[in-house]
């Protein structure tokens, strides 16, 4: 069984550059024993079985070489439009490696140095570098700034990794680093803003009526139908190849009739909190979607199939907080969500939170972290895979979809 997870790289303006892909070997401990030429062997293996594409939307792939990879010329499987070779800090600068990376530079593939620590024996390398990458969490503000400020100049694009807040992501646009990698997009910035735009304002009360426990379809529909934009967006949408209906869906009662309750409440909350993120990185509209999914598809392993709903919801408003720039406590006081969502959101221990922290830590590619949170679950790891490439499968394309809706 082959675990895969994508991480976001983003540009100047928080939208999605790259993904770099981050790949394990079945369920063992992964800090134990890892090959990681095995790793990057499977990495083949694994994106020719999904396609590089569905994991990737199209966008660039940042791809972890070994000095074997390298050397055994695995990489040029890939079109050269379609990846970054990334050559990791552990790989010894040798003639070897310098010579392969000049042949695939010579046949147009850009090339990305991991990790960088400043060193006579990389020099070789850094003029053939397209990207450097620099650990924000492993290196000064110091030597993050004197590695921009030598680098730039020479038409390297400078990458800040392990950048988790908006805080961290300003400080490195500063310093001359255009691409970023980390999660600083799913953080709120509280302080730059505290009032909800009044445009949203509309979308959040639709929102509070959907994810009410006690469900008013009467005054659902009322709110639906007395918000032109949000009735049009709605059922642009339903109508959208990403949901699937065999007819077309002419009025709102219709769409009522049609969806039922479940169906209203996840969907109608999707076009909520897709409306919400207007704005905001496009990210950071997939990270809950995919969330929310792989957390409905794991509720039945976990013995919790009349949950699906809740789970949903539980994913696709873990990220809420960064959406509209607030406290999330201060956002849960104002959505009348089930009491087992709220607590886990506000990170109190129970099973909904166990089911999210695994779908978490699978997005971040914690492989250690998603075997402990398994076996505490009660689902086999080996199922993970599987659902999670599903999940970005769906989300990539509900986002199409939306896209559609609002731009027509």
């Amino acid at each position: 069984m082959k675990f895969i997870a994508r991480q976001p790289i983003l540009n100047l303006q928080r939208e999605v550059f790259a993904y770099e892909l981050l790949f394990r070997q079945g369920t063992q401990n992964s800090c134990e024993g890892l090959n990681m030429e095995h790793a990057s062997t499977l990495m083949v293996d694994t994106s020719f079985l999904i396609g590089l594409s569905n994991l990737t939307d199209g966008r660039r792939a940042f791809i972890n070489c070994t000095r074997e990879f390298l050397l055994g010329e695995y990489i040029s499987l890939f079109p050269r439009d379609q990846v970054v070779v990334e050559i990791l800090e552990t790989i010894e600068p040798d003639e070897a490696v310098v010579n392969a990376c000049r042949r695939l530079k010579h046949e147009g593939y850009l090339l990305a140095l991991d990790d960088f620590v400043e060193t006579p024996a990389w020099e070789p390398l850094v003029k053939l570098a397209d990207f450097i990458k620099v650990d924000f969490r492993l290196s000064s503000p110091e030597e993050q700034r004197a590695l921009a400020e030598r680098h730039r100049p020479h038409g390297i694009r400078m990458l800040a990794e392990k950048v988790e807040t908006p805080e961290e992501f300003h400080t490195a646009k500063e310093m001359g680093y255009t691409l970023f990698q980390g999660y600083f997009f799913c953080r709120p910035e509280i302080l730059k803003q505290r009032d909800i735009p009044s445009f949203k304002l509309a979308y959040l009360d639709l929102l509070q009526t959907a994810t009410a426990p006690q469900f008013d379809m009467a005054r659902l529909a009322s709110k639906v139908k007395h918000e032109p934009s949000i009735t049009y967006k709605l059922l642009r949408y339903l109508n959208s190849a990403a949901f699937g209906l065999s007819s077309e869906i002419r009025s709102i009662p219709h769409a009522l009739n049609l969806l039922g309750e479940r169906e209203l409440r996840k969907w109608i909350s999707v076009v909520c909190v897709g409306v919400m993120t207007d704005g905001k990185p496009d990210e950071l509209m997939m990270i809950p979607l995919v969330r929310g999914r792989f957390c409905e598809m794991l509720a039945p392993l976990a013995g919790l199939k009349d949950h699906e709903s809740d789970l949903f919801m539980l994913g696709l408003l873990s990220v809420i907080d960064a959406i509209l720039d607030m406290p999330l406590d201060v956002i849960l006081a104002e959505l009348p969500v089930r009491f087992e969502i709220k607590e886990a959101l506000l990170e109190q221990s129970s099973i909904y939170r166990d089911l999210l922290d695994a779908v978490i830590a699978h997005e971040r590619a914690d492989w250690e972290q998603v075997g402990k949170l398994a076996k505490r679950v009660g689902i086999r790891e080996d199922r993970f895979p599987e659902l999670y490439a599903a999940a970005v499968a769906w989300a990539s394309s509900v986002r199409r979809g939306e896209q559609v809706a609002s731009t027509k």
